[in-house]
């Protein structure tokens, strides 16, 4: 699936998919995740100086709301 990273889909089951994480408010590592840090920034919280982000927490009543943290960087056009 080609997705953009930071993108955010609703899947109708509980499982993460490959390339993505649930949007359970986790805590991440700006090293390993660099990409989706430069798009998310601490927008959700995290600690500047302990170089880390979180991704958004999102609750769906079925299934899952998953960012997509592997796939297509988007560019701005300009």
């Amino acid at each position: 699936m080609d997705c953009y990273i930071g993108q955010i889909l609703w899947f109708a089951f509980d499982y993460e998919v490959q390339g993505f994480m649930k949007c359970d408010g986790r805590t991440l590592q700006v090293g390993q995740n660099q990409a989706l840090f430069s798009l998310l920034n601490n927008k959700y919280g995290g600690n500047v100086t302990n170089d880390t982000f979180m991704i958004p927490n999102l609750k769906a009543e079925i299934g899952s709301y998953q960012i997509c943290v592997a796939g297509i960087y988007p560019c701005r056009k300009g």
